[in-house]
This record gives C-alpha cells, sequence and structure tokens, in this order.
C-alpha cells in the first residue's frame, strides 16, 4: 500500500535513534518504536540534517521495491525544503490511501452481502425447482392414475358395444367362478328361457366364437388337427414370453410379453407368428414380459381374440398404459437429441382397443376358439395367474405359465386340473429349477425380524418391488405380521394395490390392502416427513420410479434399510447397488428426476427373496401330477435347463428341446 512506502525511512530513523546510548540499555523493538513515535520521527528528519545522513547510511531497501527508494531519496535530501515537501507529498499519499482502503472496505463488505444474498436466493431458487420437480412427479402420477382410468372406462365402453365381447363378459358372468357347478344365474337364466343351461351357453359361445358356415353340399377338405407348439420367446430367456399354438387352421398365440431393456422389445421370433393370420391371444397373467406386446399384435390384428382370466383382463389395461408412456417418453427423448431406433411399439390407441377386445375366462370353463378348446387352471404366482390346456381331437398340451404351489397372502397355489393330467406336452416354465428356495415362511419370518429391527431403532426401510404382486404381498404380510410399523405403497405399487381390492371386492376372498398399518403415500411430503416405517415402491430393479426418489432420502441414513425383494437384471440399479454394498463402497449416483444425485450409501443393504415361482421341488412335482408324455422347459436359463432336463429323466419324464414339437406327428 501507499501508506507503507515510508516504512523503511522510519525504521531506519528509529534504529538511529535507538542507537543512542540513554535509549539502547531500555531494548527498545524497532518496528514498535517507529509506529508509536512516526511524527517525533518525521519532525527530527525535517530538523536535524544529521539525522537524514546517518538514516541514508543505516537505510535499505530492497531493489523490488522503487516507489519507496524515491521517497527515501526526497525525504532524505539534504535540501530541507525538498523534504518537506517530501513529507507533506508522502502525508497527501497516506490519506489518500487510507480513504482507498475504507473504500475498498465497504465494497467488500456490501460484496460479501451480495455474495451472502445470492447464496440465499439460490438456496430459496433450488429448494423451489426441489420441490417443482417433486410436485411435478406427483401430477404426473395423478395425471398416470387418471388416464389409467381412463382407459379402462373407455375400454368397458366399447367393450359392452361390441356383441362378441359383450357376450364374452355375459358367458363369463354366468358360468361364474366354479369349475365343477353350474352357477345360480346359469340355471334360472337358461329355465326362464325354456331350454337347458348347456343350450344357453353354446347359443352365447355362437356369439363369442361363430361356427364356420358350410355352402351347400360343397366339399371341404379336412385339414388334420394335430397340435403344433412353438415357442417364439421366453423358452431360453426370461422375458419376452411368447408360444405360438397351431391345430388345423387355428393359430393362437400362448403369452406375447415384452423382452425387458432400453428400449424394451417384442418376443424374439414373433414375425414367424406374423405371416399368417392368429385367431387369439391367450395371456397367463399380468406381467409385462408375458402381455406387454399384446395391443401392438391388436393393433396388427383388429379381430385379434384375447382371452385371459377375469382379474388379469382388469390389470392388463394398467400395465399397457405405463408401457406405452414408458415407451413414447423414450421416443420423444430420442427425437429431441436427433436419434434413432426408440419408436414406440404402440401407444394409447392400441391400449384401449387391446383392453376392448379382452374376453374373461373363468377357471375351469372351456372356450372354443376356432378348431381347438382353451381351459384355464389356476397357477398361482399373481392374482388372475393361469395354466392353460390346449385341446384339438384326442390331443392336449398343458402349459403352465408362471406357476407356484405356495399359498401367499394375495393368491393360493396352482390347481392342476383333470384335463391336464397325462397331456401330450407340459410346457413347463423352469425360472427357479435349479434353486431350493426352502420353507417360504422362514424366509417370510426373515424379512419380518430385519423390518421390525430397524423400526424399533426409529428408522425407515426402503423395498423397491415389483407392481404387480410382489408389492401388495409384502404390503399384506406386514399388515399382518407387524401391524404397529407404518407402511407406505406408492408410485404404480399403489394402483396396482387398489386395482387388487377393485377385482377382488365381489370374490370369496376380497383383499383389503390399504387399512391398519397400510396407506398410500403422499409424496412428495412424505418423501422428508415419513419418519419411521416402511415404504413399498417401484420400480422394483431401482431403474426409476419413486424408488429413486426414495433411495436418495434414505440409504444416506445410518439406521435406515433397503431390502431388493426378488429378481435384479445385471444391469439394473439395484443389481449395481448390491455390488456397491458388497464392494464397501461409499457413494451411489442416481438419477432423481433427471438430475443426478451422487447419495453417501450408510443404510442396511441386503437382498430378501420372495419368489412367486415354484422351485426345482416344486417343478418337479408339477411335472409328476400332471405326468405327461414330454416336458418342453421355457422362462429359463439354458444351461439351467439342462441339468434339470436330467433330473427330469432320471425320474421317468422325457423332456424335448425346446424348439418345434409335433410336426413329426403332423407328417
Amino acid at each position: 500500500m501507499t501508506s507503507d512506502l515510508l516504512l523503511p525511512v522510519l525504521h531506519a530513523a528509529a534504529k538511529v535513534v535507538l542507537s543512542r546510548p540513554a535509549l539502547a540499555e531500555k531494548g527498545h523493538d524497532v518496528e514498535r518504536f517507529a509506529a508509536d513515535n512516526r511524527e517525533m520521527l518525521l519532525d527530527a528528519l525535517v530538523k536535524v540534517p544529521e539525522l537524514r545522513g546517518r538514516v541514508r547510511a543505516e537505510l535499505r531497501i530492497r531493489r523490488d521495491q522503487p516507489d519507496a527508494q524515491a521517497l527515501a531519496t526526497l525525504v532524505l535530501a539534504d535540501d530541507d525544503e525538498v523534504v518537506r515537501a517530501a513529507l507533506r507529498l508522502s502525508e497527501h499519499l497516506v490519506r489518500e490511501s487510507r480513504t482507498q482502503q475504507v473504500r475498498l472496505r465497504r465494497h467488500q463488505e456490501k460484496l460479501s452481502e451480495l455474495r451472502s444474498r445470492l447464496e440465499r436466493a439460490n438456496g430459496r431458487h433450488e429448494h423451489t425447482l426441489t420441490g417443482l420437480r417433486t410436485t411435478s412427479a406427483a401430477l404426473a402420477d395423478a395425471d398416470k392414475r387418471a388416464e389409467e382410468l381412463d382407459i379402462q372406462v373407455s375400454a368397458l365402453q366399447r367393450r359392452l358395444g361390441d356383441p362378441r365381447t359383450a357376450a364374452s363378459s355375459l358367458l363369463a358372468a354366468l358360468q361364474g367362478h366354479s369349475a365343477t357347478e353350474p352357477a345360480a344365474l346359469l340355471e334360472r337364466a337358461a329355465g326362464a328361457a325354456g331350454i337347458s343351461s348347456l343350450e344357453l351357453v353354446t347359443a352365447i359361445q355362437a356369439i363369442v366364437s361363430p361356427p364356420q358356415e358350410i355352402a351347400g353340399d360343397r366339399v371341404s377338405v379336412v385339414r388334420e388337427r394335430a397340435l403344433r407348439v412353438t415357442p417364439l420367446g421366453g423358452d431360453t430367456e426370461i422375458g419376452g414370453s411368447c408360444v405360438l399354438v397351431e391345430a388345423g387352421g387355428t393359430r393362437l398365440l400362448v403369452d406375447a410379453g415384452l423382452r425387458p431393456g432400453d428400449p424394451a422389445r417384442p418376443p424374439r421370433d414373433i414375425d414367424r407368428a406374423l405371416t399368417g393370420p392368429i385367431d387369439a391371444a391367450v395371456v397367463t397373467h399380468a406381467h409385462t414380459d408375458h402381455c406387454g406386446y399384446i395391443p401392438a399384435l391388436v393393433e396388427r390384428f383388429p379381430g385379434l381374440r384375447v382371452i385371459a382370466t377375469p382379474a388379469t383382463v382388469q390389470l392388463m389395461p394398467a400395465m399397457w398404459a405405463d408401457s406405452a408412456k414408458l415407451m413414447i417418453r423414450r421416443e420423444r427423448t430420442y427425437r429431441q437429441w436427433g436419434a434413432d431406433g426408440a419408436t414406440a411399439l404402440y401407444g394409447r390407441a392400441a391400449v384401449e382397443e387391446a383392453a376392448q377386445r379382452c374376453e374373461e375366462v373363468p377357471y375351469g370353463r372351456p372356450r372354443q376358439v376356432g378348431e381347438v378348446t382353451l381351459e384355464l387352471f389356476p397357477a398361482g404366482h399373481i392374482l388372475g395367474a393361469a395354466g392353460v390346456v390346449v385341446r384339438a381331437g384326442d390331443q392336449r398340451v398343458a402349459i403352465s405359465g408362471d406357476i407356484s404351489g405356495f399359498n401367499q397372502r394375495t393368491v393360493d397355489g396352482y390347481q392342476i386340473p383333470e384335463s391336464a393330467r397325462e397331456a401330450d406336452l407340459l410346457v413347463l416354465e423352469s425360472t427357479c429349477c435349479a434353486e431350493t428356495h426352502g420353507p417360504r415362511d422362514g424366509r417370510v419370518n426373515d424379512l419380518v425380524k430385519a423390518v421390525g429391527d430397524i423400526h424399533a431403532a426409529g428408522g425407515r426401510v426402503l423395498i423397491p418391488a415389483f407392481a404387480l404382486g410382489r408389492a401388495q404381498e409384502i404390503a399384506l404380510i406386514l399388515q399382518d405380521r407387524l401391524p404397529h410399523v407404518p407402511v407406505l405403497l406408492d408410485g404404480m405399487a399403489a394402483d396396482v394395490a387398489a386395482a387388487f381390492e377393485r377385482v377382488t371386492a365381489d370374490g370369496p376372498a376380497p383383499l383389503r390392502i390399504f387399512q391398519g398399518s397400510v396407506s398410500r403415500a403422499d409424496r412428495p411430503a412424505d418423501l422428508d416427513r415419513f419418519a419411521s416405517g416402511v415404504v413399498i415402491t417401484t420400480s422394483g430393479m431401482m431403474t426409476g420410479g419413486p424408488a429413486v426418489q426414495w433411495a436418495a432420502r434414505i440409504l444416506p441414513e445410518p439406521n435406515g434399510a433397503l431390502f431388493l425383494s426378488g429378481y435384479q437384471d445385471e444391469e439394473s440399479g439395484g443389481a449395481r447397488l448390491l455390488r456397491l454394498a458388497e464392494d464397501g463402497a461409499a457413494s451411489l449416483t442416481l438419477d432423481d428426476n433427471g438430475v443426478e444425485r451422487k447419495v453417501p450409501i450408510r443404510a442396511r443393504i441386503e437382498m430378501m427373496r420372495l419368489s412367486a415361482h415354484a422351485d426345482k421341488r416344486g417343478l418337479l412335482d408339477i411335472a409328476d401330477e400332471v405326468a405327461a408324455r414330454e416336458v418342453m422347459l421355457v422362462h429359463g436359463f439354458s444351461a439351467r435347463q439342462r441339468e434339470f432336463a436330467k433330473i427330469l429323466s432320471v425320474r421317468r419324464h422325457s423332456p424335448v428341446a425346446s424348439g418345434v414339437w409335433g410336426e413329426q406327428r403332423q407328417r
């Protein structure tokens, strides 16, 4: 600073003065003496030329201080007037420097205040943006629920106006849910018409599937009705399940699911089915990997019949709408960036059309499709899941779909019908053919204990779960076993839970999920307000959805936990989190509504798998009970299937390779 320019002169003058015998003995500090006696030293320099000479001899100024050197030359000059002028100039410079320092300090204080205000404003802005993002997510969820209800209402209106689908619904209602005795309503309706119940069913069935007309005495070529079965997807993989069944001139698909990935894809070999007409698609259950491609098929084949159990018919539109929304959003994003390869497989119009084409068929009630007869039977797994028996002439094929034999809170185990026993072929899922799960109660107890421990310590538990089946099952388990622990259902898991209540309301075992300790999450408020308890939400593999928002808040909590509840694809967020936890990683990067957040990992992380598939022992029991002449394994991994096929052979079953079955018979 300018005020420092005289310091070298003052320090040198102080040394000269302090060197006098009277002062030398007192041990004065030179710098302190110069500061305290500034005016006295300057006055002495003006009045005592000899002092200026001694100071010149004592003075040491560095070469990098030319301004100080120049001022010292003037102050220590021989001419007294020059000295006085130099000191007056120095004092003026000092005053000017001090004024500048005051101004600088004030500017710095103002700048500091402005920075503080800017930080507060940025904080408020970020808080507002966070609130806007979470509110937008909540509005998107509300819009999604409204859209799904709109689709269901629109589909119902269109179904009521279509004679075939209306007749199918009427037939399902008249037949009821009993597989052994006609429903009382059917008997009363037939009696009122003066016909037998069989005749009434036959008449309604003729509306659903009109008999083929025969023109005059024309002789038609009779085609052999031997069954042919061809897996088109989901045979040596999990996802994109699809089986083509042909007999005579009838072609139908059992399932048509999406293969997981980004983007989701059709069944692997679906093009082989698209070379000719398809009479019907039979859907075993509402999981997307079994039903997700149906709207695209309906769009291609406007007259396609979609056959499933009443529960599956009611659950599928929500799953289709969710898939369509994700695909359309992805397509829009790719177009914005000028990228290709993200065309949505279908949109809302196809979802509405597919919902209209659905025909409800209760368990145990045969339904004719062209030259084959179908019968659905309970398969356990999830609400509404069914196996299928397809009959053509004297041949029968039983297709298990996803199947389980143990009772769950949401659904009982499978029930093999007589029509499936000793079938010519059993198409059997093999998801867990290499696993032995042990008693289900033990796995349930492990989950209950872990949740109880976390809640007792005042923590929160996040359970990412599949929206359809797993989420509702866990909610009911906790409702029964830990009624004091609050449980929130969020995202599509909550929407499907509400659908479960509607679907089962008039049945023999209505489900009450939203009662007691279980309620719907109020997001975004509950993200921070819900202090202790369990959150069950989608997606089950942590690839997006509310699970990511909850994880961003719960993972950093040392007394919290995140329990994965099912299969994790190798590239999914859940699998990545498990690997990071095993490696002791300190943080995880999450995509929270388009914003990447680095989240500390302090919570407990574990896999609490509650599979809804039969394990190795369960699959062997099914094979034994059906006792088919041959067994084809699907919905699994080839290496595991080969090992399981060896076990089937030892047990006197006849496993066949996944491929076209029945060609030799037709030759």
